[in-house]
């Protein structure tokens, strides 16, 4: 009998084997589907959402031959991708000349070229909230050369001087719709929206589009007839061209524009470009276009040897199961003649079978998926699919890998199967082993070990011996599975019945349950270590922001001394567009002399809170000997050293309240209470009183401040300079202060509050500038655009500040992980469930026989669960944590490096355990494995007749 015929024959009967245990097979064919499912749907995601050379060429130039853009620079030589790359230079590698003048682009078309322009501007205009900020592009969209650059949804193009077109961004976050009007606050003209339009390559876009002259050029001519308008601030021109029929946009035409300093994008040029003899730039610079190669990186590589590796810790023990069911079969195989590598090549057969079924379902069912979210997806990417890219060569590699995958799963079952002896097949008897116990102290061993190098990694900065490290400490906790499994067997004596049962069949078949821990734990491990470092990331982002106002307020400030009289109204628009919670606290400006802001520089005063002399008044981390100091300090002592109220001095936020560096405000008790959240009577009873508080203590010596005016007038400023009449002077007072404890020196924006009476006594000017709210939360776009309409409405002249945090950083990969562990977790308890199940029928019915209740089984079969799940999550949080830890001591490390060459650098790196994703892994998804087995399992059994 031929290799051929035997493996033909070992396929039938797998197959056979495979539809007489259609519960199991389908486990096993879900198990290598899923995975490849994934993976063929982020290939096809990838290859679909990345735009091929032709589809960037359409979202830049639309159906048009070319795009000339006037760099303003004189002659140019560029690549003939031309703002593809958007590399150029100037003429024979000269430095380009800055503002080399505007030139006439068209005069660089090629004879019988059609054009049309485009030309952006950004403008304030009105919403259904308010106002808001936003660009205006002029240009004729429903020309057909910007098909693909920008596209209709729905409505109709703009026509004339009255009409916009809106992207869906715009409209959802300015309440507008097809049919409103929205107002160029700046021109004062209004347009309708006609229609919906769409960038196929930026579908997050916040545009406007109006035909060309339906904005820019009113809005210039109000500005010249009206010096209090300002003009717009318009971008350059580009140009969209249609070359003459046939001949298209060549690259002669391309140098010659060059010449003139214009960049050329041409379709023809880009899809056929000249040799690199031919083109001055490359000639000169041949290594100038080169690209990277796209290889495959290292955490790619990872993830599919991981994904590998979970399908065969899975798959291992169902085929070992099935050939566990199958070993009378196999031993009667033995007595007909059949050797051992037959055997193995049966339970191989199934392998096969069961991987080749489960590979060509994923890829199938993968592309189906993509199909279908196409509109999510590409929503979420903020760009549309040029096409749904199906790279036949990627989709092989895929299915083979799945394939190849159900082999390796069934390698270890077949050897174990083929090593059995005909009379134990024939029997039904399993033997007994005793488990090793060299492997688990090996594993011990090995498992120190790794540990050790990983952290001795993250300590001298190696990468490499981290990943190896961790790699190597997570092998030999595998290799310590068994022994645990079968310690919490033993803990099973003190437990009721059915966690009782569930304990000791797991530690009795530890072949079938140690894979499927392994492979929780394998899942859950990388999870937990990189939501552990970037749980470090965000608190290290989070202790270096520097926030421009406290937390949980926000400020209005007026531009000048005119808006300022209109302070009362603009505070009834605030809180009535607003959450505040509080009334309002007033300010005012505080200065020297004649203003800056008004005046010219050296035409004006100034006022300064003087610094004390001496180490105790400036920070050690600046100056001379800090670096020296650097060198010393622990990553702790820096960090501490850092918010000392020394050294916050440059670290806190200035210019909000004062535009000078004094950070001096005036104001009453009320802005304590608001803004800067002391509440002490003794402060609010100081300023009652005239007597300054003062928030960073830095500046005070002896319970007093120093406070130096340079009271200088400029001719111009006749009302101001009659309180100093004569030359400029220098005053320097000595304030008795109230001093707050040093946790408020990291107030934003504020060292000193002054009481007017005051800065009068000291010859100061004040003016009203504006107030600060608590407020329950940050604005939301809405309320901006309200509460921006309302002061417009009211005068204008102000503005609103607001503290909206470090922000979160993109919790969707954290997203991903979590259910990717999860998912694994619940699959592989319930894979193991229901080989429990299959492999311990004889015992389900002796307890149904000796009389269990019903709900026994149920129970059973959720402890069963809820322990695999368990037991997975725990050790893989702990894995988890190594690789984590040690990379933040690399991150450490770095910082250090960094700190001690500038000691003003943060080195505070820390390591934050993510409770949140802990536990819910570590509680939520043992418990939801456990209550999904209780649920589906039937509570009854019909008694069967034993075998034998």
């Amino acid at each position: 009998m031929s290799v051929f015929t035997g493996w033909r024959a070992a396929l039938r009967i797998a197959r056979r084997d495979a539809m007489r245990a259609k519960g199991r097979s389908a486990l096993v064919v879900a198990m290598i589907a899923v995975p490849v499912l994934g993976v063929t749907a982020l290939d096809v995601t990838f290859r679909s959402v990345t735009p091929s050379v032709a589809e960037t060429l359409t979202s830049k130039i639309g159906s048009a031959d070319a795009l000339f853009s006037d760099e303003v620079m004189g002659p140019i030589e560029q690549l003939p991708d031309g703002a593809v790359s958007n590399v150029y230079m100037g003429v024979d590698d000269a430095p380009p000349v800055k503002d080399g003048g505007a030139v006439d682009v068209r005069a660089t078309f090629p004879e019988g070229s059609r054009a049309i322009t485009m030309q952006s501007v950004p403008a304030n205009v009105t919403t259904r909230y308010g106002v808001t900020d936003t660009e205006i592009v002029e240009i004729r969209t429903s020309d057909e050369m910007v098909r693909g650059k920008i596209d209709l949804v729905r409505g109709a193009y703009p026509h004339g001087k009255g009409e916009m077109a809106a992207t869906e961004p715009f409209l959802k976050a300015t309440g507008l719709h097809v049919g409103s009007t929205t107002t160029v606050r700046n021109s004062g003209r209004t347009y309708t929206v006609t229609g919906v339009v769409e960038l196929p390559s930026e579908l997050k876009a916040k545009v406007l589009y109006a035909d060309p002259g339906a904005v820019i050029a009113p809005w210039q001519a109000k500005a010249d007839h009206d010096k209090k308008v300002l003009p717009p601030n318009a971008g350059s021109t580009d140009w969209l061209v249609k070359g003459p029929a046939g001949v298209g946009v060549t690259w002669p035409t391309v140098v010659e524009a060059n010449k003139s300093g214009v960049l050329v994008t041409s379709r023809q040029v880009v899809n056929d470009p000249p040799p690199d003899s031919e083109v001055p730039l490359m000639a000169r610079n041949p290594g100038i276009s080169d690209n990277e190669p796209h290889v495959l990186s290292t955490a790619l590589i990872t993830v599919i040897a991981m994904a590998v590796l979970e399908i065969v810790l899975l798959a291992g023990p169902a085929f070992a199961v099935g050939a566990r069911r199958s070993r009378r079969q196999l031993g009667l195989l033995s007595t007909c003649g059949g050797d051992r590598r037959h055997i193995r090549a049966v339970v191989l057969g199934g392998g096969l079978v069961l991987g080749g079924t489960g590979a060509v379902a994923g890829v199938v069912a993968g592309l189906g998926l993509t199909t279908a979210l196409q509109p999510m997806i590409e929503n979420w990417a903020g760009k549309r699919f040029g096409s749904l890219t199906t790279p036949p060569l990627e989709l092989l590699l895929i299915a083979a890998i799945g394939l190849v995958t159900g082999l390796l799963a069934a390698i270890a079952p077949a050897i174990v199967a083929s090593r059995q002896s005909v009379l134990e097949s024939l029997t039904g008897r399993r033997g007994v082993r005793r488990s090793s116990r060299v492997l688990p102290v090996l594993g011990a061993c090995v498992m120190a070990f790794g540990a050790a190098i990983a952290l001795y990694g993250g300590i001298s900065g190696n990468s490499a011996l981290v990943a190896g490290g961790s790699i190597v400490a997570e092998l030999g906790l595998l290799a310590c599975i068994p022994v645990i499994v079968g310690f919490l067997g033993r803990l099973g004596r003190m437990l009721p019945l059915s966690p009782r049962v569930a304990l000791r069949d797991a530690a009795r078949n530890r072949g079938r349950t140690a894979p499927a821990v392994a492979a929780v734990m394998a899942a859950v491990a990388g999870s937990v270590a990189i939501a552990t470092y970037m749980a470090g990331q965000s608190a290290e982002n989070e202790y270096n922001y520097v926030p421009l106002l406290t937390k949980g307020t926000v400020v209005l400030s007026s531009t000048d001394e005119k808006a300022a009289e209109r302070l009362p109204l603009v505070r009834k628009a605030v809180e009535r567009s607003l959450a505040v919670t509080s009334g309002h606290a007033d300010f005012r400006r505080v200065w020297a002399g004649s203003d800056c802001n008004t005046y010219e520089e050296n035409h004006c005063g100034s006022l300064e809170l003087v610094k004390p002399t001496g180490k105790a008044h400036s920070c050690p981390l600046t100056g001379k000997g800090a670096q020296k100091l650097a060198a010393r300090l622990s990553a702790d002592e820096h960090k501490k050293l850092m918010r000392s109220p020394a050294c916050l001095v440059d670290l806190t936020a200035s210019g909000a309240f004062s535009t000078d560096e004094s950070d001096i405000v005036v104001a009453d008790a009320a802005l304590l209470d608001t803004y800067v959240k002391l509440d002490d009577p003794a402060a609010a009873r100081a300023l009652a009183a005239g007597t300054p508080v003062l928030l960073n203590p830095v500046y005070a010596k002896n319970g007093e401040v120093t406070v130096k005016a340079v009271h200088q007038y400029s001719e111009k400023d006749k009302e101001n300079g009659k309180l100093h009449p004569g030359k400029a002077r220098t005053t320097v007072d000595k304030l008795k202060v109230y001093v707050a404890p040093a946790k408020y020196a990291a107030t934003p924006g504020i060292r000193m509050i002054l009481p007017a009476k005051t800065a009068e006594r000291l010859g100061l000017h004040t003016r009203a500038t504006g107030s600060a709210y608590a407020v329950v939360h940050a604005p939301t776009g809405a309320e901006y655009q309200r509460v921006s309409g309302a002061i417009e409405q009211a005068g204008g002249g102000f503005w609103v500040q607001s503290e909206s945090g470090p922000g979160r950083g993109d919790d969707t990969v954290l997203l991903i992980l979590t259910l990717f562990a999860g998912t694994v977790t619940l699959g592989a308890a319930a894979i193991t469930t229901g080989l429990a199940k299959a492999d311990a029928e004889a015992d389900l019915n002796t307890l149904s026989a000796v009389g269990a209740p019903p709900g026994v089984r149920r129970k059973l079969s959720g402890f069963q669960c809820l322990v695999v799940a368990l037991t997975g999550v725990v050790l893989g949080t702990l894995a988890g944590l190594v690789p984590a830890v040690a990379l933040r001591l690399i991150d450490l490390q770095e910082a250090l490096k960094t700190m001690r060459l500038e000691p003003t650098h943060s080195a505070y790196t820390p390591i934050v355990l993510p409770w949140e994703t802990i536990g819910l892994l570590v509680v939520c998804i043992p418990l939801l494995a456990g209550v999904l087995a209780a649920a589906f399992t039937r509570s009854r059994l019909t008694s069967a007749r034993r075998p034998g």
